[in-house]
């Protein structure tokens, strides 16, 4: 029977499958055993190539490693024997998968809040860019008139797939002590909810004087940021967005 050579790219740091592809694989696997929550393969490349290589020393020294294997998705290996050639990988819900978009659900009720982040957050990745392994990409969600409130396909895709997910959550109006907020970006950030970590998403709205109340969600504090300025804004949301995006070590 013949063998079939799986391809794995070693994952040092965040890079989208797009780019690990295009450097040369690290490792050479043929699967023995599929599990549900992961599988076992035999190592073909050298021994002594193994032992040589940056990802094995990590390994050694106790550090979490991690794998995309062609076809299968992310892993990371939870044993190794060298002397049977043989690895065991865990499946694992890897941030390769996602690119390197901030994206923005604005609104357009009260569209003096949406202005201000608009520009400060272009700003801000305009600044990250400069120290930014990667350069990152503002994306944001179109407000055609006189449209369902519904998403696409490919706006789902692109909240999926964002590094972070970033909503203008200003209120618009006040219902007996709850605020009233957009209905696109309540749908939005319904959905980032459901498929992002809470450290993915910021909920960002300016406070109005002539409103006040108790938000709809129940988002963390760390998931919110306030403001009334445009300047007030402008000096925490960069420190915000990075300390977000630590997690994928984009910056030196």
């Amino acid at each position: 029977m013949a063998i079939i050579a799986l391809k794995a790219w070693y994952l040092p740091d965040y890079e989208p499958i797009t780019e690990v592809i295009k450097r040369p694989h690290d490792l050479r696997l043929s699967r023995s055993s599929l599990l549900k929550s992961g599988l076992r393969a035999d190592i073909l490349d050298d021994n002594q190539l193994i032992r040589e290589s940056t990802w094995f020393q990590r390994y050694l020294e106790g550090e979490s490693v991690e794998f995309y294997i062609e076809g299968s998705g992310g892993y990371v290996v939870s044993n190794l024997d060298l002397i049977s050639q043989e690895v065991y990988l865990t499946k694992l819900d890897f941030s390769a998968i996602l690119d390197p978009v901030i994206y923005f659900s604005p609104q357009s009720q009260y569209p003096e809040s949406s202005e201000i982040l608009r520009e400060v957050l272009t700003e801000v990745i305009s600044t990250l860019n400069k120290k930014s392994r990667l350069p990152l990409t503002l994306e944001e969600t179109p407000r055609p008139s006189e449209t369902p409130v519904r998403l696409s396909d490919a706006q789902l895709r692109k909240i999926r797939k964002s590094l972070l997910f970033i909503a203008d959550g200003t209120a618009i109006n006040e219902v007996e002590s709850v605020l009233l907020l957009s209905s696109n970006v309540c749908v939005e950030l319904g959905y980032a909810l459901g498929c992002k970590r809470s450290a993915q998403i910021l909920w960002v709205y300016q406070e109005r004087q002539q409103i006040s109340g108790q938000l709809p969600f129940d988002l963390s504090q760390h998931q919110q940021l306030p403001f009334t300025t445009k300047a007030q804004l402008n000096k925490v949301l960069p420190d915000v967005i990075k300390n977000l995006l630590q997690r994928f070590k984009l910056f030196s």
